[in-house]
């Protein structure tokens, strides 16, 4: 028997060559499959795109054989591409749905199979549960066609999703004001699906756009991972200073996060990028209407919707939650603590490239540069400190939530707790208004500890005091 798959908060990640191989490439696209014609939908394409992982074209086509086999008509991408490209072309082509192979920012030994609905959006958890239930055992119940026959029948075929996807873009935002601004944009794609997308977007007048880490190399130098946080980011920072850019945008590895690195070199944190991008729909571009956020996500955005009297929302981590409130009610946002956010007007899926043009188009408008629209936004909320600790763990997940349950703290970091929600994770409310939350990975054995507060002095108290209730001493 075949190893069991399990998907995770956004679909299957394993290590290449010892669980993630072709083989189980093509089981998962099976049970893909057989989901799909559960629901009776056969007769409109699915779309297939990829990373710039290793083999991530080959594991592509090894899914596109597969859905053939099963009947489909598949459009593969004929080149890298980023993943919100993707999930517009699900749109933009009236596809059933689509399989994204990629492990977005998880170390380069890693790669990944992401899967989508008829929205673009992310599967909803009973789906995901679904799919993962009809993937066969064996390879034997597996239906294949042969890449170089199904191109010839015309069952697969590939296609360049960039272009309509940019005549997309241009119905969302206007890209000649940032053309004739004058910026020197510095872009760190990580290796990744972002790299020329802002160069193709936005060169061509007097804004300057210098990109590094913008060729293929799927052991990603000069970072632990393609993942917009540091120390990742650093070398783009330190290149921002020396360079005199403007701003840094960065993008992981399959393009649907967002990074952001000021005009001094500083980072601004996810939960900061969120708050402004929020910002800048309700002031620049005068949107109104709900936000979606995830447990983890800032409460400078509950200040926001309290200030506009707009109504907010929460929900778990990941973007199978997001997605379905995000589109249930029509937001303006709908974002997550890993630097994911989707806007309204496009698919309810985390765009990198989307949300590093409204920042660009957020400074051009105001005429502030990234440190000046963090202090405006700190002058309406307050400031408010982030950080967050990954940690790997041993032994038994079920022992470790059994020691959280039972630690029952009375104070972290010397704050007051006042409260404890458990719908995603572990999270303690703090007598400032802040949180901190204990949360494990859905794809790695990891722990995660997050705060935010608006006490600087309490983050790294409050952070060691997280892991001592999670079981793990510094």
């Amino acid at each position: 028997m075949s190893q069991q798959i399990k998907f995770g908060t956004d679909g299957w990640r394993g290590y290449i060559a010892e669980e993630y191989t072709f083989d189980s490439c093509r089981r998962c696209a099976q049970g893909f499959a057989n989901y799909l014609m559960k629901r009776g939908k056969t007769d409109a394409p699915v779309i297939i795109g990829y990373d710039m992982r290793f083999h991530s074209e080959n594991f592509a086509a090894a899914c596109a054989e597969v859905l053939a086999g099963n009947g489909f008509k598949v459009l593969l991408t004929s080149g890298a591409t980023p993943t919100p490209v993707i999930s517009y072309a699900v749109v933009d082509k009236k596809g059933l749905g689509a399989i994204n192979i990629t492990a977005s920012h998880n170390p380069s030994t890693d790669n990944g199979f992401k899967v989508r609905d008829a929205t673009g959006g992310a599967i909803d958890p009973e789906g995901l549960l679904e799919i993962e239930a009809g993937i066969p055992d064996q390879m034997s119940n597996v239906k294949r066609m042969p890449l170089t026959e199904a191109l010839a029948k015309g069952m697969v075929e590939y296609f360049d999703a960039s272009v309509n996807y940019i005549t997309h873009l241009r119905d969302l935002i206007d890209l000649e004001p940032i053309r004739k601004a004058g910026l020197k944009i510095l872009v760190d794609p990580m290796w990744g699906n972002g790299a020329g997308w802002f160069t193709r977007l936005l060169a061509g007048d007097k804004t300057e756009v210098i990109e590094i880490h913008a060729e293929r190399n799927p052991l990603f130098p000069e970072m632990k991972r393609p993942e917009p946080i540091q120390p990742n980011i650093d070398v783009g920072l330190q290149k921002t200073v020396e360079l005199g850019a403007d701003v840094l945008l960065i993008t992981d590895g399959d393009a649907d996060r967002c990074g952001l690195g000021d005009e001094n070199g500083v980072f601004l944190n996810q939960l900061q990028v969120m708050a402004l991008l929020t910002l800048y729909l309700i002031e620049i571009k005068g949107e109104r209407g709900a936000i979606v956020k995830t447990l983890s996500t800032t409460n400078m955005l509950n200040k926001l919707a309290k200030k506009y009297d707009l109504p907010i929302y929460e929900t778990g981590v990941g973007f199978k939650y997001v997605a379905p409130k995000f589109t249930e009610t029509n937001a303006i946002i709908g974002g997550e603590e890993s630097g994911g956010y989707a806007f309204r007007g496009n698919v309810p899926e985390r765009d990198g490239i989307l949300a590093n043009l409204y920042f660009l188009d957020f400074m051009v408008k105001t005429g502030k540069k990234p440190s000046e629209l963090l202090k405006w936004l700190f002058e309406m909320v307050g400031t408010h400190y982030y950080k967050r600790i990954d940690t790997y763990f041993k032994g038994d997940r079920k022992e470790k939530i059994e020691k959280i349950l039972s630690a029952k703290p009375e104070t972290l970091g010397g704050l007051k707790v006042t409260g404890l929600d458990t719908t995603d994770g572990f999270k303690f409310s703090m007598e400032d208004g802040g949180w901190m939350l204990i949360r494990f990975s859905g794809t790695e054995p990891i722990i995660r500890v997050y705060t935010e507060t608006t006490k600087e002095s309490a983050v790294d108290g409050i952070l060691q005091d997280g892991l001592r209730v999670a079981g793990i001493e510094d």
